[in-house]
């Protein structure tokens, strides 16, 4: 008797009569109190799985194995509690129900904090790290607060009685809490976020991810950094995403000392302000910055809209400013003292000018000419190139001069509300232009280098000085415009009257011999 009175007060607290006496009269009977807890518990139990059924299926609240342990001690304690005096095996259930209750309060904090307002109503990326700040901490008070209520510690105990320990602890992990305590002061300071572009210790390098204790980053190599936020904030951050996307870039080259300045800057501006990726606005500069030992040293600064295609709108700008370069005989000087001089050699001029003149005669509009007179057209075989995606001719701007294609292929891309349409492709053998250069019409079109491209320009004055060294050669062209326009007006099929379509022939020739005079200077 005295065994089972022992065993009996092991797992009761003292007092525990004293909670059975305070019912009511009908639940004392022992076998009553046993049965009303069989019959509460699965009800309690099933009550619970059907709440987080309802929040996972419906709401998206990552619940797992954890939560039917918090079921199930639900279901266990609360009616216990109420029926059953306190002692040390509902004491333990107790505990261990309020830190999976703690679980469950951290799925319902991700679910419905986190995702929910943050991301989906602020639209705010919050860091990796605060949830798992905020997720400790709701768990370390979940085992406080269980050891408080069921074993008598006090908080103050809990915190005093490993301070040894903790001190230990501190030592070992300073710099982990320096990491933490570095992040937080980052995050509410807020100089950068997920997806912005750094340029840290010399490094260009995207933000993509900062969790507990760094800063991961990824550069244009798809290389991975992973900084530690005491390291982080003990830097200067430039972050090329704030206050807006859009920032400048400089890009230097050296041009020969004997190119003037003005010059120099019209080229560079129009071969960056034509390069892929450079944004509109605010327009491109040109800075001379220095006269250096061998070249006069310029600055281009363009602003670009995303850091991740910074080299491939570096290799655009350089590109562009090469070819522009070598278009307008601007040289840009070896970084030595030796004069190297160029020129072609008397078989390549003849080549360029056999190839053009061959173009040449294949067109219409210069079949009457004689070899003489296409050879005075052309400038002696001295070829202009463009780079890849160059406009040779914008739709729009003035014109007084024609193209022949030598060398490479070109799209012919039209403007109409702003959106380009690719209409037709040109290819070596070619030409284009032709009519800005007769009537001095704005270009209808822009031609835009496919690959690498030669063109040969035939510019106005070359055919003036043709024009006027041969005065029927005017009669020529203005017979074969008018020949075009019948065409395109769609006389010569709408008129079988022979003698009117001649009439209109004759009346449009004699304009365009007026306008070929007007413009020519004749």
């Amino acid at each position: 008797m005295e065994e089972n009175l022992t065993s009996t007060n092991l797992l009761t607290n003292p007092g525990a009569n004293d909670v059975v006496s305070h019912l009511p009269s009908w639940l004392q009977p022992e076998w009553l109190r046993i049965a009303l807890i069989v019959i509460f518990a699965p009800l309690i139990y099933y009550l619970m799985l059907s709440l987080g059924r309802r929040l996972k299926r419906r709401h998206g609240v990552k619940l797992g194995i954890l939560y039917h342990a918090f079921s199930l001690g639900c279901g266990i304690f609360f009616p216990a509690a109420l029926l059953e005096p306190r002692g040390f095996i509902l004491d333990n259930i107790g505990a261990f129900t309020v830190i999976f209750g703690g679980v469950f309060v951290i799925s319902l904090v991700d679910r419905y904090v986190w995702e929910l307002y943050f991301k989906q109503i602020q639209n705010i990326d919050v860091p990796k790290f605060l949830p798992e700040v905020v997720r400790l901490g709701i768990l370390i008070l979940a085992v406080f607060w269980a050891l408080h209520h069921f074993y008598g510690q006090t908080v103050s105990g809990l915190i005093i009685a490993p301070g040894i320990a903790a001190v230990v602890i501190g030592f070992a992990m300073q710099d982990s809490l320096g990491n933490i305590i570095s992040g937080i002061a980052l995050q509410a300071g807020k100089p950068y976020a997920h997806g912005d572009w750094l340029l840290v210790d010399n490094r260009y390098a995207e933000v993509i991810e900062v969790n507990w204790r760094a800063t991961r980053l990824r550069t244009h190599d798809d290389v991975l950094i992973e900084i530690p936020h005491r390291q982080m904030a003990s830097q200067t951050i430039v972050n090329l995403n704030r206050p807006t996307r859009r920032h400048a870039v400089r890009v230097g080259v050296g041009i020969d000392s004997s190119a003037p300045p003005s010059r120099v800057r019209d080229v560079l501006l129009h071969a960056t302000s034509n390069a892929k990726g450079v944004s509109p606005e605010p327009r491109p500069k040109v800075y001379l910055k220095n006269f250096a030992e061998s070249s006069v040293e310029y600055e281009i600064k363009f602003w670009i809209e995303d850091h991740l295609y910074f080299n491939d709108i570096c290799d655009s700008v350089r590109t562009n400013v090469w070819y522009s370069l070598q278009r307008h005989g601007i040289k840009i000087p070896f970084p030595t003292r030796t004069v190297q001089v160029e020129r072609p050699t008397r078989s390549k001029q003849q080549e360029v000018q056999s190839t053009a003149r061959q173009i040449l005669r294949q067109q219409p509009l210069f079949k009457s000419f004689s070899d003489d007179q296409l050879d005075a057209l052309l400038p002696r075989g001295q070829l202009t190139s463009f780079g890849r995606t160059e406009k040779i001719i914008e739709q729009g701007a003035n014109g007084d001069s024609m193209f022949i294609l030598v060398k490479g292929e070109a799209n012919v891309v039209l403007n109409r509300n702003g959106l380009d349409t690719h209409v037709a492709s040109l290819k070596s053998g070619d030409c284009f232009g032709e009519m800005s250069l007769l009537t001095g019409e704005k270009r209808s079109a822009s031609i835009i280098a496919k690959s690498d491209c030669e063109v040969v320009e035939i510019g106005k004055p070359i055919l003036a000085n043709s024009l006027k060294e041969n005065p029927e050669l005017l009669a020529k062209l203005s017979a074969l415009l008018a020949q075009r326009q019948l065409e395109n007006e769609g006389a010569m099929a709408a008129q079988t009257d022979t003698s009117i379509v001649r009439a209109k022939q004759s009346e449009y020739q004699t304009t365009f011999i007026d306008k070929l005079r007007v413009f020519f200077e004749l």
